[in-house]
Order: structure tokens, then sequence, then C-alpha cells
């Protein structure tokens, strides 16, 4: 199981690799594309998946229909990185470096000094056809730092500015450099969405080889738990979801993000397409659960007064059930009962998140989920250290723990009536 999520976290350099290897994954374990634009012809006991514009997908399981709900995780296939704009080359000096922008909140000065692969999607035209492309570039380039000698405040109040400081070496240049040509094969692309992505390999470290260190652990290690969890969880009634979607470091207002009508359209297609009308639809709504799967911040060896003095969420110390009293997360005491219940009938491990009250809270996907599909709901995840770096690490251990805690998620049913929750 180790080496499959390093396989998923070192292949996945964008939201559309990791998409693409999340349908992969599906598809050797018996699941059934389904497109948007087709209808949909469901049975009990089926495992389908949608995939929306090449960086979001959709997959879940029909179980026993005499309790029709849905038990939905929701985790995001995107992390920070850099972005490259249009007529990106910039030439001087014998250089070609790349125009970039920010994509999300990253710890831009860990990108420095390290392998980059330039990494995304292409858009082709083909007799008249638009056509999507993965790619990735079969060399590296890597942003150099500056010297400390020519900058002696680099260890004091070194602030990085992206449009200055973040623009990679590419080549050695002095007729002109095709960047695009090099990345997809001679041939000329309409559009792109290209990204510069940490290449590093994940490895593993500490005395007993506990923790792993690789670039993309938020979120990818959520969404890779969640697909595990899918794929291997008891049969139950209902209907057992995955939503990986896109966007979440920058908001999730698109087309494939939590704050798009995808999750809606998916839950309400299925209740169609299963001979349930709006009525029933909304009935299974208010016996559903959500779990928003995103990463939680551990307590920092070195820095332990940005943490809760009193909740140390701790590597190694299993799942962690977050919450904020202004909901940047949605868990709440009911939400937190039934979680704590679920993990603690599997004998998974488990611990608390609260942010220190003087610093800001982070939000994740769940809240914005809420605005569409309107179903009880909690935040979990697994601790890490170093959150949005281009290398971030977290103990092995907890994910195991995760793959377990969706895994008895699914497995069980939850009914709600009256106020009172039972769980089976």
């Amino acid at each position: 199981m180790k080496q499959a999520l390093q396989e998923y976290l070192a292949n996945s350099y964008t939201a559309y690799h990791a998409c693409d290897n999340a349908k992969a994954f599906l598809l050797e374990n018996g699941f059934t594309l389904l497109k948007e634009t087709e209808d949909w012809d469901l049975s009990e006991g089926g495992k389908y998946f949608v995939e929306r514009n090449g960086s979001a997908l959709i997959a879940f399981c029909i179980g026993g229909l005499d309790n029709f709900s849905y038990k939905i995780t929701a985790s995001h296939l995107d992390s920070p990185a850099l972005k490259l704009k249009e007529n990106a080359v910039m030439e001087g000096d014998g250089y070609a470096t790349l125009n970039m922008e920010s994509y999300g909140g990253g710890i831009w000065y860990s990108f420095f000094d390290r392998p980059l692969k330039i990494a995304g999607r292409m858009i082709f035209c083909e007799n008249g056809t638009l056509r999507a492309q993965t790619v990735a570039s079969d060399f590296n380039v890597t942003i150099p730092s500056v010297a400390v000698h020519m900058n002696r405040e680099v260890n004091d109040s070194f602030a990085v500015k992206v449009q200055t400081d973040m623009r990679p070496l590419f080549a050695l240049s002095e007729n002109g450099v095709d960047c695009l040509s090099a990345i997809a094969n001679g041939n000329t692309p309409v559009s792109y969405d290209l990204y510069l992505v940490n290449a590093d390999t994940p490895y593993s470290f500490g005395l007993n080889d506990e923790f792993l260190a690789s670039p993309r652990i938020d979120n990818l290690t959520s969404a890779y738990a969640s697909l595990m969890a899918l794929v291997s969880h008891a049969n139950s009634d209902g209907i057992c979801v995955a939503a990986l979607l896109d966007n979440e470091e920058v908001g999730s207002g698109t087309l494939q993000g939590a704050g798009s009508d995808f999750l809606e359209n998916v839950l309400r297609r299925i209740a169609y397409a299963l001979r349930f009308d709006d009525n029933e639809y909304y009935k299974a709504l208010a016996s559903s659960f959500l779990l928003s799967v995103d990463n939680a911040h551990a307590r920092h060896p070195n820095h332990p007064e940005k943490s809760d003095p009193t909740n140390k969420t701790l590597l190694g110390g299993g799942v962690v059930i977050k919450a904020h009293a202004n909901r940047a997360y949605t868990t709440d005491a009911v939400s937190s009962a039934v979680v704590k219940t679920i993990l603690d009938k599997a004998g998974v491990k488990r611990q608390s998140f609260f942010n220190h009250s003087n610093l800001r809270s982070g939000g994740t996907l769940g809240a914005i989920s809420l605005s569409h599909v309107g179903v009880m709901s909690a935040d979990i995840g697994i601790a890490q250290l170093a959150m949005h770096s281009a290398c971030e690490s977290f103990a092995y251990s907890d994910y195991v723990e995760m793959v377990n805690g969706l895994t008895a998620f699914y497995s069980s049913d939850i009914a709600m009536e009256n106020g009172s929750v039972t769980i089976r």
C-alpha cells in the first residue's frame, strides 16, 4: 500500500495527472465511466464514475436501496504551484527563463534549487476538433537562488517576489527557444494550462522510516485514501461517493471545483437514474453525511507555540477531526460524535485539531460543498508538516488509519431521525 501511494504522489504532477491516475485506478477495479452528456443506466451493486474538465471526478458505488442516502467523501486534487503565462519565454544575456504567476498560496522559497517539471495539459486542434492532452516535460528546470554573498539578508528577511524571483532557468539561448514545442514533441498547441511542479521523488525518513516526505501530500493523500476505501469497503446501504475536485487552493469557484454544481448534479442524476423523484432525493439528503477530507496542521516540533495548547495534533496520532468556532470547518458536536463513533467502533486512532486562537484559520472545500448539497458534515484529515511547501511530510501510519477510517465510514449504515443518529 505504501508503494502505491508513493507512485500516486510521484506521478500526479498536476490535478490533470491526478485525475488521469485516479481514472486508471477505478477502471482497474471494475468501475464504469459515465459521461455527463449521456443518459445513465445504473443498477444496484454497480460501480461508476464521471469526470469533468479533465481535473475532477466523482466515483460512486450503489449499495442496498432500502435506505436511500449518500455517504460522501470530498477531497481535492490541486496543490500550490507556479503557472506558465502565455508567451512565457524571456530571453536575455544568453539565458532563457520562463514567465510565471502563482497558483495558490505556496511556500515559494521552498521551490528554489529543486528539480522542477513543466506539466499540465495542452489543447491541440485535429481536423477541426479540439482535444486536451495531459503532458509533462521529459526534462527538468530549476529556479536558482541568489548566492548569499550577493544577498546578505537572505537568512533574515528575504521576501520572495514571484515576477522577478520565481523565473526558472529553462535553457541557454542565443537565437530563440520554443518552450512549448519542447514539451509537445514538436507540435503546436492552441492553448495550455501548464504548471511548474516539484519533480522530487517521495522518500521515507526517520529512525524507523516512519515518516514520508513528498510533493503534493496536501491533498493527494486524502484523495487516494478515499479511492482505496471506496474499492474495499464492506457492503452497506445507500450510495458511497468519493468526490475528487479541483481548484480548492484558489477558492473552488470553478466548473470543476466544490463551488460548482458538479457534486449536486451527480447526486441528483444518481437518484433519477434509480427512479427516485425529487421528494425522495431531498429525503435522502436529510439522511446523508459528508466528510470533507483535507489535511491538518501537525504540532511543529520546533514551534509548538503556533498550535493550540490543549489539542496537540501530532504526527502518528491518527485521523484528525477538525473544528472551528467560526465554521472554517463544518464539524459540529453531532457530526463530530458520528465520526468519533465510527472510528472508535473500527479501532481507528483519532485526535482533534483546533487552530491557535490568535491565528487566522485556513478553510477547505467542505463548507463550499454544503452551499450546494445540504447534508450533515464533518472535516477530517491527516496531520502533516510544511503544508504548501514544495515538499511536505507526514507519518505513514496516519495514512493507514485514514484508509481504515474511511473504509469504516463507507461500510457503516447511518440512520437519522427526529434529531437522533443511529450507526450500524
